[in-house]
């Protein structure tokens, strides 16, 4: 069904039972990153993202948009109609004064968050494996993961302390790729680095360093299987998982830069080691 949005529904959103809550506060970033998990949903914003997750199979528990995307994303609205979920209608600055900015991407959507699947099933089919430890940025994790959608890499792990892959603007970055790309948490880690190792891969930190190896040097002759680890922005990987890996891979930089940011590393170096 259709809802309207008015003023006097915005006012009554703290409320868990409404069914705005799910879109209160979207800029807070250390509430939402608390809450959308515990609360089992994710955020999907502008209609290509929502489609995506829908192709993707998973399940909106409301939609949220102005008025003029019930036809550009009829289609969407009347599946949603005839399972019974919302479909809230507003004005822009209502809408506005509901998530704290102006959509003008036009539509968002409360997605169930499907459960991650076990590390053993993402690794099963995997030859090339993009390892993201304690990436802060979610713009960071988003870019990541569009460049692993299409360069071809198999599967992402995220370590304990990453950004969510599925917080709104990871996903709108990657243009929906982490619904396309398999990926989970490993943990703990580094210790997770002896399941990679046991399962069959070689584990390469891309990091400075003299033992670092040309990344051209091993993407002439690269290992059957292979996981890429990147640190996070700054500080780079923990001295642990430096000590963990089997090597360290380096992209050779013009003088007076030392490195890229973190997710265009990601992209140079999968595009080298792409199968």
């Amino acid at each position: 069904m259709v809802l309207s949005v008015g003023p006097d529904d915005v006012r009554g959103a703290a409320d868990p039972a409404s069914p705005l809550h799910d879109y209160l506060g979207l800029t807070d970033v250390a509430l939402r990153r608390r809450s959308e998990p515990a609360n089992g949903l994710y955020v999907a914003e502008s209609e290509k993202v929502i489609r995506r997750a829908l192709a993707a199979g998973h399940r909106p528990r409301s939609l949220l948009m102005g008025r003029r995307w019930l036809t550009d994303l009829s289609d969407v609205v009347a599946g949603a109609e005839a399972a019974g979920i919302p479909v809230l209608v507003g004005e822009p600055d209502v809408l506005e004064s509901l998530t704290g900015f102006h959509l003008h991407r036009g539509a968002l959507a409360s997605m169930a968050r499907p459960a991650l699947p076990s590390l053993d099933d993402v690794l099963a089919n995997a030859r090339r494996l993009l390892v993201l430890e304690d990436i802060v940025d979610h713009t960071n994790v988003g870019a990541a993961f569009r460049s692993a959608a299409a360069l071809g890499t198999d599967a992402v792990l995220v370590t304990p302390r990453c950004a969510d892959p599925f917080y709104r603007r990871s996903i709108r970055v990657s243009m929906g790729a982490v619904f396309q790309v398999p990926w989970t948490r490993v943990d703990p880690w580094p210790a997770g680095v002896e399941r990679l190792r046991a399962a069959g891969f070689t584990v390469a930190a891309l990091a400075l360093g003299d033992a670092a190896v040309d990344l051209a040097d091993l993407a002439a002759d690269p290992p059957e299987r292979l996981a890429l680890v990147l640190g996070t922005e700054g500080d780079g990987l923990g001295r642990r998982t430096l000590a963990a890996v089997d090597l360290a891979v380096r992209i050779p930089m013009a003088a007076g830069i030392d490195s890229l940011n973190v997710a265009a590393a990601a992209a140079v170096a999968m595009w080298a080691l792409r199968t």
